[in-house]
């Protein structure tokens, strides 16, 4: 990549971008389980999901071009989840299931397995089930909402750092237009010879301001 366009698109290497995708695809699975298909919810609860990791994905490919466009997309993303936490906890209130709190062992525990499947997370919700002495599954639905707003805490803070970063390096560098300004003068100056960091001929003093008169 030239220096006015820098390497940009690597998505895919994100952390945020790998929990997103996983709070989709574990959504995707609760929604055809536990929410009716004829429901808003369930269309919006999908569509939030999705929302996290296309924009994220969008983000990182336009940054190339438009840093401003990057952070204002990884925002959208951080937005979409926060809707998407805000269903979760609607179905758990809906349905008389308690919220896991910040120190509950299961969250604690789900947090340390870093899970990187929707397989893998619904093994570990069936294992929990289990150990709660519910052997007819009704505490699947809980711990499935319980287990999806870890993984949506996880995704939301590793999104608010990276748009705390994207805007620090937004503040100190700039974005394309910067970079084009830079990249131009620094070729004017090499047909000129003049070293880009180098300031412009200082206007002479009597340039600028008029002689004064002399005092009587």
């Amino acid at each position: 990549m030239s220096e006015l366009i820098p390497a940009h698109g690597g998505y895919r290497n994100l952390l945020s971008f790998q929990m997103a995708q996983l709070v989709y695809d574990v959504t995707v699975r609760f929604c055809e389980r536990f929410v009716d298909r004829r429901s808003r919810t369930h269309d919006q609860m999908v569509q939030a999901a999705r929302s996290g990791v296309q924009n994220i994905a969008e983000g990182s490919q336009t940054s190339a071009t438009s840093k401003k466009s990057e952070l204002r997309l990884t925002q959208v993303a951080r937005a979409s989840l926060e809707e998407l936490r805000l269903d979760y906890e609607d179905f758990l209130r809906q349905q008389d299931f308690v919220k896991w709190g910040r120190r509950d062992p299961l969250r604690t525990e789900l947090i340390a397995r870093r899970f990187k499947t929707a397989d893998q997370v619904a093994g570990w919700v069936a294992e929990v089930a289990r150990r709660m002495d519910s052997p007819d599954g009704r505490a699947i639905p809980g711990v499935s909402a319980n287990a999806a707003l870890v993984l949506l805490a996880v995704a939301c803070s590793l999104l608010d750092r990276q748009v705390q970063r994207l805007a620090s390096d937004f503040e100190k560098n700039g974005g394309f237009s910067e970079r084009l300004y830079r990249v131009r003068m620094q070729k004017r100056s090499g047909q000129s010879g003049q070293s880009p960091s180098s300031p412009p001929h200082p206007t002479p003093p009597s340039v600028l301001t008029p002689p004064r008169r002399a005092s009587r």
